[in-house]
């Protein structure tokens, strides 16, 4: 089995980050989300890996990436302008060849591994096994209908009048057949080829396609809000007490993790959190569910709730929540502000 992993994208919900990034690079507890992406996949046995990169932020991912000998895998770049799950799929005919595949939205976490999943598709001999999850508005997902056996009857992209609230996680397994599949459908009204009417395509021919439900957490991570609640939760799942710089005066407490070179002075830090290679925290709170990248600077400030990328400088502001804040971003008081809700690109300085 191979996997092909899709991070291209222009992000366009997370812009103005993603004007400078690609989206599956954003950190999450400082770790990027692909990197959360591969871990399962390795985790599984796969090594012929095929990751989807856009012209744009191709070699981002790229200088991340590198070979895949990190996640011990072999990596194979295909670029793909943006026209749909289906089309990058068609994009990738030659590298997937007649071999059964796992398609993986490079920014789409759950709460579980796939080998169970892998094991139910080679199993069950399937053409095609998605992943499902009950939402509260399915008019945002594609959508599936079931019927008594988990046997999958219908798939629809969007729909205004959904027929259930299943929706489809980012997540897919697939029989060579979906490409004969995927050549018979054609682009969307969006102007793109729908893996849903890919996979619509096989149950019309007649091909076995089943649903499992997930039932540990999904989280789609577009938009800034999902980014900020991505983060809070694999540090609260995940992040680990660890102590690899140096506290002068300061109180530490709950699970933080403070990485190698970090200096904290004077200041509180409380957990779960975490605090990127040399940093400086000075004079400062910084609170739950915050990520500090590397090289960031914080002094006299207040920070909760939020994700702050490597190289910012925050100072004097009092009060700073919910935020996303790019690379490289100054933070400055200039007049009084009780509460601050920041989401900015790369390079951007903001006075307040």
């Amino acid at each position: 089995m191979k996997a092909l992993v899709l991070s291209g994208g222009k992000g366009t919900r997370l812009r103005p980050l993603t004007f400078t990034t690609a989206k599956q690079l954003i950190p999450i507890a400082n770790k990027p989300i692909l990197g959360y992406v591969l871990d399962p996949i390795s985790n599984a046995g796969i090594t012929d890996v095929g990751v989807i990169i856009a012209p744009e932020t191709g070699q981002e991912v790229k200088n991340y990436v590198k070979d895949g000998s990190s996640w011990n895998i072999k990596v194979t770049y295909l670029l793909q302008e943006p026209l749909g799950l289906a089309h990058a799929v068609k994009t990738a005919r030659n590298f997937l060849g007649d071999d059964d595949f796992i398609m993986y939205l490079g920014d789409n976490l759950i709460g579980k591994g796939v080998n169970a999943l892998i094991e139910k598709f080679k199993n069950e001999d399937l053409a095609a096994l998605i992943l499902l999850k009950e939402v509260e508005d399915p008019t945002r997902f594609g959508i599936a209908v079931l019927d008594s056996k988990g046997n999958v009857v219908r798939v629809v992209e969007k729909p205004k009048n959904p027929p259930t609230n299943l929706a489809l996680v980012g997540i897919y397994l697939f029989s060579p057949e979906i490409h004969k599949a995927i050549d018979k459908i054609k682009p969307s009204w969006r102007g793109e080829l729908e893996i849903t009417d890919a996979i619509q395509e096989l149950i019309n021919q007649g091909y076995k396609v089943k649903a499992e439900k997930l039932e540990t957490w999904w989280l789609d991570t577009g938009k800034k809000d999902d980014i900020l609640y991505a983060n809070a939760k694999i540090l609260d799942e995940y992040i680990k007490e660890e102590m690899c710089g140096e506290a002068q005066e300061s109180k530490i407490e709950g699970r933080v993790s403070i990485q190698r070179g970090a200096k904290i002075i004077n200041s509180t830090i409380r957990g779960p959190s975490i605090i990127g290679a040399e940093c400086i925290i000075e004079n400062s709170f910084i609170g739950p569910y915050t990520s500090i990248g590397n090289n960031t600077v914080i002094i006299d400030s207040s920070i909760e709730y939020s994700v702050i990328l490597d190289n910012a400088f925050v100072k004097e502001i009092e009060k700073l929540e919910e935020s996303l804040i790019g690379r490289n971003v100054r933070v400055i008081k200039n007049q009084k502000r009780n509460t601050l809700k920041l989401h900015t690109g790369d390079y951007s300085e903001v006075e307040i």
